[in-house]
């Protein structure tokens, strides 16, 4: 408890800190804005410390976010100690209807009945303040608001993390979840205990693996193809929406080339895209395939792999990595080929998904065979 004061306490300190600067600031910029810009040097100053103002503000900004995220956990935590000690089931919902009314009347509605129970489910389910102290550095309440109500524990650490590595917005955050991307992600079909690792690497080294990157299934259904298409007509129609199908791979992905030519003993062979991770530093070939996936593919790719490290590769760069899309992946066959550890991946595509109830379906099916199959290996 000493220490959680403490750390409050430095909080406003340095809020109070950033505060009076923004005060000292406007109050000179306010002073020389009554005098007119006699010359192109005073333009230029002036320039210099509105700039200086927005860079000020937006500390400040952060900082009182971090203080309302941290102010929250700190309520929602002694109310269940409160209801802990009690230990009555319906001496919790008594005590937060009556703090309710109290603290809307002293400071208005943002702390209403409904908030507190968002409250403690906060600290409950985050029960460590220095993982949330650090979170907060990219995360607002409404983040946290969209994790808390996850249904595990993996899929909490999973979209907290990747939020504040990736710093996505509260709008992206809630579209992964509905597109469930923990589910899709290769990651989530390791057992858990491998799942703890590397999100915990994550968490403390900031460490992004490909299998927290690449996924299982990708949804290209705003390519609107139907029915018979070439793959030819898969690539055109993926440049046409080259920003969604770079969304829909995650952040960190940049367009390099298409149909990227190598040559090798006077024959040309063409690289469908060619992308790089900025993260992984790694050049990334993607193979387009409309049927089920071929241990041909695999070769072919692997072949492509290996001119662009030779060729290809700078100095710092990791060695390139293969994403082979198929429109059905043939689980047994990727098993058999032992991918995981060779710098391929395998996933499938859909063009046009299936409704909510049996998407979600599919997709738990998908990880409970994967685990299945991990454990027995």
């Amino acid at each position: 408890m000493i220490r959680e004061e403490k750390g409050s306490k430095l909080l406003v300190d340095r809020l109070a800190n950033f505060w009076f600067k923004i005060k000292f600031v406007e109050k000179k910029i306010s002073a020389r804005n009554k005098q007119s810009l006699p010359n192109k040097t005073d333009a230029v100053l002036f320039d210099e410390i509105r700039g200086l103002i927005e860079q000020t503000r937006s500390r400040v900004a952060s900082t009182v976010n971090s203080a309302l995220v941290l102010m929250n956990w700190h309520i929602g935590k002694r109310i269940n100690d409160e209801i802990l000690q009690n230990k009555r089931a319906e001496y919790g919902n008594e005590i937060v209807s009556t703090l309710s009314r109290q603290l809307i009347a002293e400071y208005g509605r943002g702390f209403s009945r409904q908030n507190l129970f968002h409250f403690m489910r906060f600290a409950e389910i985050f029960s460590d303040i220095e993982i949330v102290s650090t979170l907060t550095r990219q995360l607002g309440w409404s983040h946290f608001k969209e994790i808390i109500y996850q249904k595990d524990q993996l899929n909490r650490d999973f979209y907290a993390e990747m939020c504040r590595i990736e710093r996505w917005s509260v709008r992206t955050l809630r579209q992964k979840i509905q597109g469930m991307l923990f589910e899709r992600t290769a990651i989530s079909k390791k057992p858990n205990e491998l799942i703890k690792t590397e999100l915990a690497e994550l968490r403390d080294e900031d460490k992004l693996t490909p299998d927290l990157i690449f996924q299982d299934t990708y949804f290209l259904d705003f390519l609107g193809l139907e029915g018979n298409f070439s793959e030819s007509d898969l690539e055109n129609a993926i440049l046409r929406q080259l920003e969604k199908f770079l969304l829909e791979l995650g952040v960190g992905f940049a367009f390099v080339s298409r149909q990227k030519r190598i040559t090798v003993d006077g024959d040309d062979f063409y690289i469908d895209l060619l992308l790089f991770h900025r993260e992984l530093r790694r050049l990334v070939v993607i193979e387009l395939k409309l049927g089920k996936f071929m241990p041909a593919d695999f070769g072919q790719t692997e072949f492509y792999l290996r001119w662009l490290d030779k060729y290809e590769r700078k100095p710092w760069e990791e060695s390139p990595i293969g994403l082979i899309l198929c429109s059905e992946k043939s689980k047994e066959r990727v098993e058999l080929l032992a991918l995981d550890g060779r710098g391929i991946k395998v996933a499938d595509y859909w063009t046009q998904l299936p409704d909510k109830k049996l998407l979600e379906q599919k997709l738990h099916e998908a990880v409970i065979m994967a685990r299945q199959w991990s454990e027995r290996t």
